[in-house]
């Protein structure tokens, strides 16, 4: 990072399309896997205008009905009207059920062999970030974005009925020395209704400043906002622009002020190593940062097709560590087990699903970021093993 920089990372709300079929998609597992903790699946969605096209591979002793799952998904997200309508639009469907002796084994707390068995299955770079811009150890121009597309989305949901479903945040923040200092400039793209006057942008302006009035870095007499800069906006969501599960990783991540894996994190159980092992990257990073070991954190894992292990552990601490980069690696090394199995061990990533109940435990991550989420109970976000890197 340069001492001296302006970031801008995004946010969308949960009626944007990409974002949408993340939903859909994380909704699926979560319903796989609630009647059968063991289950293996992969889902994935397109949107485009009035047509989902919904597939799914799974393992799982279990009967859902996808389609009605997928229906009720674009409900919540708040399409019931013209243009895009969860009632009828069209599904397409390529579902692929296959044997029960795929899914994945129950496994003992205390077999140590089993864990050593169950090797990554595909190769991935997982990439953990934290920071101490935020209370939350996450950067702030992705932690704002998500302020405001979550107040925008409230707003909706609350009476605000000229606005879209579907709109996206922008929040820029100014660097110097390495920490932000103010917030530049704010832009929002948002859908309007044709008959909103000139006092639906105004009501949009306060609502935006508002949700980033508190805290150490609030907008300031010089701080822009910016509403809809390439014309007036009548259609969002899936009428307009198509959708992709897993094209949002930068809003799913750090905002792209961090590295990232170039896989989506949603629609896959926890077996994919590209989606377990990004949480216990993001665990190890903020536990070094909370252990006062780093301002800032990079953990780097390269898992390989075969391997338990993975074949590479690095630390970047962009010169705030208070030790070398490798003697923190060392330590993490010594604290954490990132083999694929011990990660979904260490986090329950297979029981919190099953007992999540109908609100599920992926799908509220599919909106807002799978990090620093305070509004969530997430094993990955505990600080619990910063003792131990100290000593």
């Amino acid at each position: 990072m340069s001492p001296d920089m302006i970031f801008t990372s995004e946010s969308v709300t949960p009626g944007h399309p990409d974002k949408l079929c993340d939903q859909i998609s994380d909704a699926a597992v979560d319903a796989l896997m609630r009647e059968d903790e063991s289950a293996r699946v992969v889902v994935e969605c397109a949107l485009a205008t009035g047509v989902l096209f919904l597939a799914a591979r799974y393992a799982a002793d279990a009967r859902v009905d996808l389609p009605a799952l997928a229906r009720k998904a674009i409900q919540d997200a708040g399409y019931t009207s013209e243009g895009f309508d969860a009632r009828s639009c069209s599904i397409l469907t390529s579902l692929a059920e296959l044997p029960l002796e795929s899914r994945e084994p129950e496994l003992a707390e205390d077999d140590e062999e089993a864990i050593a068995r169950r090797v990554a299955h595909e190769q991935a770079n997982a990439f953990g970030y934290a920071c101490r811009d935020t209370a939350e150890l996450m950067p702030a121009p992705i932690y704002f974005a998500h302020k405001v597309a979550r107040a925008l989305d409230a707003a909706r949901r609350h009476g605000f009925s000229a606005l879209s479903p579907d709109a996206k945040t922008q929040v820029s923040v100014h660097y110097r020395d390495g920490r932000p200092t103010r917030l530049h400039s704010l832009s929002l793209t948002v859908a309007l209704d044709g008959s909103a006057g000139s006092e639906a942008q105004d009501r949009l302006r306060a609502i935006a400043l508002d949700a980033l009035s508190t805290g150490d870095i609030m907008p300031d007499a010089q701080t822009r906002v910016v509403i809809n800069a390439g014309g007036p906006l009548e259609i969002g969501g899936p009428a307009r622009h198509a959708g992709l599960t897993g094209r949002k990783i930068g809003i799913d991540s750090y905002g792209e002020i961090a590295r990232q894996s170039g896989s989506a994190l949603s629609g896959k159980d926890p077996s994919r190593i590209d989606r377990a092992g990004a949480y216990a990257a993001r665990h190890a990073a903020k536990n070094i940062v909370a252990a006062g070991l780093a301002d800032r954190c990079e953990v780097h894992l390269a898992y390989a097709i075969g391997q338990a292990e993975p074949l590479s552990l690095s630390v970047e601490t962009f010169n705030t560590g208070k030790t070398s980069d490798e003697a923190i690696a060392r330590r993490l090394a010594a604290v954490f087990d990132f083999r694929p199995a011990a990660i979904v061990r260490r986090f329950g990533l297979r029981r919190r699903a099953a007992a999540a109940g109908p609100k599920g435990f992926y799908l509220p991550l599919a909106t807002y970021g799978h990090f620093g989420r305070a509004d969530l109970d997430l094993p990955w976000e505990t600080t619990d093993l910063a003792g131990a890197l100290r000593s």
